[in-house]
Order: C-alpha cells, then sequence, then structure tokens
C-alpha cells in the first residue's frame, strides 16, 4: 500500500538531533544473533520450509450483488476450510475487516492518518447467519463477534491433518463513501464507482507460530490463507466489473466487439480500447439495455480478490509476456476525465511492463491478468488488481502502478503477516520498485526519487540519517501497529528497502544477493515466512554471517560514521605502501571502499571488509604503493549513510 507515490518520508518536519553514540563493541556488535523464531520441524535453520511444515487452506465460493440505490453489498459466501495442521480445532476464526468502519472498533480509538468526521462511520457487517456442514451433518454453531473477528464455536472439533468442513455465511453491509479508503464509493460524471476489497469474510490464519493470529484490523493489512475463490457479482446492466481472477462468463456480459477487441488484445504488445470513451454513455457498449448482469470469476491459488464496477469506465488491455513463454492480460478502467496521453490512457503499458519486469527478475507472475483501476485514489493492491488514483500522471502514475503491481510478489505470492511485519512487504517492494523505474523505456521515470529527497541531493542515504539520529525512532522489528504515522513510511518503506539495497550492493553484491533472493521467494510462495526465515535464507544462501547486519539495520537503529585516522607511508617511503587507519565512531560497521588518489592522477580502491573492526573499532592496513599519494577517501560514490562525512577524507601531506 501506498498513500501518494510512496512518500516515504513524507511529514518528516520534526527536528532531532545526533544520538550520543558510542564506537562499537566488537563483543557486540559481531556476537551471535538469537532471532525471535527458532528452528524446528517447521522451518529449517536455513530459512526454508522444514520438512514438517504445513498450512491451512481456504477455499471459497461467493455470490453478491450491489444494491446502487441503497449503496449497500449483499452476499452469501461458502468457505470450504482444511485443517492440514497437527492440532484439533475446536474452534475457527474468521476475520471481520468492515467492522472497522463502526464507531466502537477498536480503531476508532487509535490515532488516525485520515480522522474520521461523525458522518463517516457504518454499521460493518450485519451477519444474517451461519452454519457449519461436517460430517454430513449440518448445524448453527454459536458464534461470538469481537470488533473485527468472529470466532466460530464447532460442535463436533475439526481433526487434525486434513479434516473439511464447510462454513456457510449470509451477511450485508453498506459500502463506504470516499472514507473508506481502501474500500469506497465515490461519484463521477458517468456514474458511482465502487471500490470493493476487504469484503467478504475471510479465515483468519492458524499457523505454526502463534496458532490462531488473531491481530484485530487497526489498518495494518492483511494475513490469509491460500485456497481457490469462485466469486459472482450482480450489477446494473450499464455496469462494467472488473476483477481479480478470470472472467469466466464473457458471452453473457460481453458484446461480441468487447469480445473481439479482449482477444485482439491477448495478441498485441500495444494497448488496444476494449470500451473506448465515446462509448462510455453508449448504451450499446452493454449486451443488454435494462435489468442485471451477473459477472463471473474464478482465481486459483490465492489469498483474496478485490473487484470495481461502474458504468463510468473506459477499460483497454495489452498482452503481458512471461519467462517462460506463457502470457497474461494486463488491463485498466477508469473514467473518461483521466484520459491523456501522459494519463491513464498509459497505464496499462505501466503494468505491462512491471508484471514482465518483475517476473523476469524475480519470480514468474501466476495469474491470468492485473487490472489497475483509476479511483479514488487509495494506493492499494489486491491478487490481480489495484486500486490507484484516476488524477495521478506521468512519473506519480508510473511510481504508483509499478509499487501497486509489484506488490503481487510481496505479499502476494510470498504470503508474509502484513499485520506484524509490514516491512515484509512494503520494504521488500519499495526494495525492487527502484531497479523497475532504472529499467523502464530507457530510464523515462528513473531515478525512484521522491520531493523530499531533493533537499539532500536526491541521495537517500543522506535522507535516512535523521532517522538513524532519532532516538525516539522505532526499529524495524517494531510491530506495524505501534508505528506511529509519523514514522510508518520512514521505517516500514524506506529502511528496510535501503537495508536491502546495501545488502545487495555493497555487502553480498548482486550476484549472491539475486540468487539468494530468488532462492527466498521461490521457497516461500504462497507458504508464510516469518522474518527469522528471511534472516536466515539471506545468510545462508548469500554465504556471509550477517547477524551484526541484521541487528544493525533492523532490531536497532544503529548509526555509521567511518573516519579516516592516521595516514603514513610504511617506513617513511612511499615504495613500501602506505599505512591508513579507519575507525568506527558510531556502533554500525560496514564493509566500506577506500579509494587512495595519486600525486600523477591515477586512483587505486580497495574494498575494506568488515571483519577488519573484528579487534577494535579502529582497523589498521597497509596499502602496497609505488608512486607518491595526493589523497585518500572512504566511501568515494557516497553510497554509505554514513552520519558526518567531514571525516571521510583527507590530503596527504
Amino acid at each position: 500500500m501506498n498513500l501518494k507515490f510512496l512518500g516515504f518520508l513524507a511529514g518528516w518536519a520534526v527536528c532531532v538531533g545526533a544520538a550520543q553514540a558510542a564506537a562499537p563493541d566488537p563483543l557486540v556488535a559481531f556476537a551471535p544473533l538469537t532471532l525471535p523464531t527458532p528452528p524446528g520441524p517447521t522451518r529449517s535453520s536455513g530459512g526454508l520450509p522444514g520438512a514438517g511444515y504445513w498450512q491451512n487452506r481456504a477455499d471459497y465460493s461467493i455470490k453478491a450483488s450491489i444494491d446502487t440505490a441503497a449503496k449497500t453489498l449483499h452476499a452469501t459466501e461458502t468457505i470450504t476450510y482444511t485443517n492440514n495442521s497437527p492440532d484439533t480445532l475446536d474452534v475457527l476464526w474468521v476475520q471481520l475487516d468492515q467492522n472497522i468502519y463502526r464507531r466502537d472498533a477498536r480503531e476508532a480509538a487509535m490515532p488516525q492518518y485520515r480522522p474520521r468526521t461523525p458522518d463517516q462511520y457504518t454499521d460493518g457487517y450485519q451477519i444474517e447467519s451461519v452454519t457449519v456442514d461436517a460430517g454430513g451433518k449440518s448445524y448453527t454453531p454459536e458464534k461470538i463477534i469481537s470488533d473485527t473477528r468472529m470466532q466460530v464455536r464447532l460442535a463436533t472439533p475439526l481433526i487434525a491433518k486434513g479434516g473439511l468442513l464447510h462454513i456457510h455465511i449470509a451477511y450485508h453491509y453498506t459500502v463506504p463513501g470516499a472514507f473508506g479508503g481502501r474500500t469506497a464509493v465515490t461519484s463521477t460524471k458517468n456514474g458511482d464507482m465502487y471500490e470493493i476489497a476487504q469484503w467478504f469474510p475471510r479465515m483468519a490464519v492458524y499457523d505454526d507460530l502463534r496458532g490462531w493470529d488473531t491481530a484485530p484490523y487497526l489498518g495494518s493489512e492483511f494475513y490469509l490463507e491460500y485456497g481457490d475463490i469462485d466469486y459472482a457479482v450482480t450489477v446494473p446492466w450499464n455496469y462494467i466489473v472488473a476483477g481479480s481472477g478470470s472472467l469466466q462468463n464473457p458471452k453473457t456480459v460481453l458484446t461480441p466487439t468487447e469480445i473481439a477487441r479482449l482477444a485482439k488484445a491477448a495478441n498485441s504488445d500495444a494497448t488496444v480500447l476494449i470500451r473506448s470513451p465515446e462509448e462510455v454513455t453508449d448504451p450499446k457498449s452493454r449486451p443488454t439495455q435494462s435489468g442485471v448482469q451477473t459477472w463471473q470469476f474464478h482465481m486459483s491459488h490465492t489469498r483474496d480478490v478485490a473487484f470495481t464496477a461502474s458504468p463510468a469506465f473506459v477499460w483497454d488491455a495489452a498482452r503481458i509476456n512471461l519467462p517462460k513463454g506463457g502470457h497474461a492480460l494486463a488491463m485498466s478502467v477508469y473514467p473518461v476525465d483521466a484520459v491523456g496521453a501522459q494519463k491513464w490512457s498509459r497505464s496499462t503499458e505501466y503494468v505491462k511492463f512491471a508484471i514482465e519486469h518483475f517476473s523476469g527478475r524475480w519470480f514468474e507472475y501466476p495469474w491470468p491478468v492485473m487490472v489497475n483501476l483509476g479511483g479514488h485514489g487509495a494506493a492499494m493492491e489486491y491478487p490481480g488488481i489495484v486500486f490507484d488514483d484516476m488524477h495521478d500522471v506521468g512519473k506519480e502514475l508510473f511510481w504508483v502502478t509499478v509499487h501497486e503491481v509489484g506488490h503481487s510478489w510481496f505479499p502476494m505470492i510470498v504470503g508474509s503477516n502484513e499485520r506484524r511485519d509490514a516491512w515484509m512487504d512494503e520494504g521488500f517492494n519499495t526494495f525492487i520498485d527502484v531497479y523497475a523505474s532504472d529499467a523502464f523505456n530507457k530510464g523515462e521515470y528513473a531515478p525512484k526519487r521522491d520531493p523530499e529527497y531533493a533537499e539532500h541531493g536526491g541521495n537517500p542515504v543522506d535522507e535516512i540519517l535523521p532517522i538513524l539520529a532519532d532516538t525516539n525512532g522505532p526499529t524495524i522489528m517494531a510491530p506495524a501497529d505501534l508505528i506511529t504515522e509519523k514514522y510508518r513510511h520512514s521505517i516500514s518503506y524506506f529502511k528496510p528497502a535501503l537495508g536491502m539495497v546495501l545488502l545487495r550492493e555493497q555487502i553480498l553484491g548482486p550476484d549472491r544477493f539475486d540468487a539468494a533472493f530468488r532462492r527466498y521467494i521461490a521457497a516461500w510462495a504462497y507458504k508464510h515466512p516469518a522474518p527469522s526465515d528471511f534472516f536466515r535464507l539471506m545468510a545462508s544462501e548469500g554465504g556471509e554471517e550477517l547477524s551484526w547486519w541484521w541487528r544493525g539495520w533492523y532490531f536497532t537503529n544503529e548509526s555509521l560514521d567511518l573516519s579516516l585516522g592516521k595516514l603514513a607511508y610504511v617506513g617513511g617511503d612511499y615504495h613500501k605502501g602506505l599505512h591508513i587507519e579507519v575507525s568506527a565512531l558510531d556502533p554500525l560497521v560496514m564493509p566500506a571502499v577506500i579509494e587512495i588518489a595519486f600525486a600523477d592522477g591515477g586512483k587505486q580502491r580497495i574494498t575494506l571488509p568488515v571483519e577488519a573492526f573484528y579487534k577494535g573499532a579502529t582497523a589498521s592496513f597497509d596499502v602496497p604503493t609505488v608512486k607518491p599519494v595526493k589523497s585518500v577517501t572512504i566511501d568515494p560514490d557516497h553510497v554509505l549513510p554514513d552520519a558526518d562525512r567531514s571525516n571521510n577524507g583527507a590530503a596527504f601531506k
């Protein structure tokens, strides 16, 4: 999720004083790190799913309709729940995200990014009925609704290792207005636009880490089980519906012209209009001119689905080319007002690029369609569809599109727990964004930067310095719901993304990092990794002891300050070499490039490994030289987050 094209440090207008840092103690900086989740049968010491790894499954069949007069969604769903755990379950927990809009919701008591006015609430889910089918018997279970969770108490416990039952839920709720953010209805000149997400009761996760993970929904997104989802949406005849997964009944809900255009788009690298701006107000662009239509969708191996519906949509599409020779479809839907050469008419181009780039670089996109919605501006991601702002243009539209589409990998494919560890989706996704911007159209929108970077010459390693100097700032590992809005982007997005760049480019190197990160994605695709799994896998596959890096960057807010100390020719003769001393003045240590400039204009570089600080805060070493030295500089390319660059270089005298 992104608030206006990833404003990492939006509102970072606070004054922070430098921390009273001390030089690193090697026995502390390089001590073994005890990670939060120990290895065991379900999670290996190498960060992979263990031989005993298990995961429960939730499949859904949903029938929904939208009452556009009352702005209410009515639905029935059947959840087929499979208990693959080694535990017998006597209760089930179901997530009820729409209850976050109730006046008595826990979230209402929290400081909010967008405080609500008195009219910006709903009654949440109105649960009409819950029944359970198990073992050939059907019954009405006792249920307890607590905030955004519902406990279903089973008459007969669900057996371990393959027990299966069906839960039938009938419900309705009022769709929030634009205040709903991630799920809302907004007006356009050609009709209302519904953005429907977090719209059906979804199973909570039962895992090997906590049992039932029932963290309430307070705004920190999701943690969901995987399965197949079939859903049908009934809307007025003049509505277009675009959603997660593949449309199952195009001949019923599309005109022959639209079907032909979709077929053309499926074989076209250029964007093809499926419904033109001129056709938006033409009743003949719909196969019927009265009543209602039911749109049917299917999505396999997913943790969620979302959709959008409106009579106001322009619709276009293009083919996505996947690395293994397959194809998917990039699509965009948006109001007429968003049409334009640097506006939403380029959206599908951006979607196509993002899926192709991330598929080729990290892991192949697994679903048949990716939709970009030009809506009221939630900047929010769901499997197979993202909700963005119809008013975005140019680089803002590109950046937000690529970022939200990038969430297909984190956390839609790699199913980390966003409720607790936001950095594992926002940080990882922001990291892969950086390279995508460099790769698009010969760098048309590169480098990816935010306005705040201009203050520091556009260098993100300098922009991180106030965060590292803020002694009140939370760590990356702080629980997501405890990170206040002041720090949310800097700690959940920016710092972990920069940490990944530093790990890739300065610590492991691209070859080792890329191979390890691809292994992480492939190993945990459609599974539930914890932070400890990521830390262990990257160290094991990357071939480095990284406890010092995880501790310094993720578990603490330590800062880095490398200082150039004594410079002298060995034995007073430059033919015998140059003696250099580099001190770490702050607790964080990192490998660093040292550049020696010679009097004749030549240069020599060496890399000072982190092991240089194993025996103390000052590293002393000799560099072979055969000619007079002019100067020495630490980090000449300005890639390290060094708190004080004034002590990084010196002229040789």
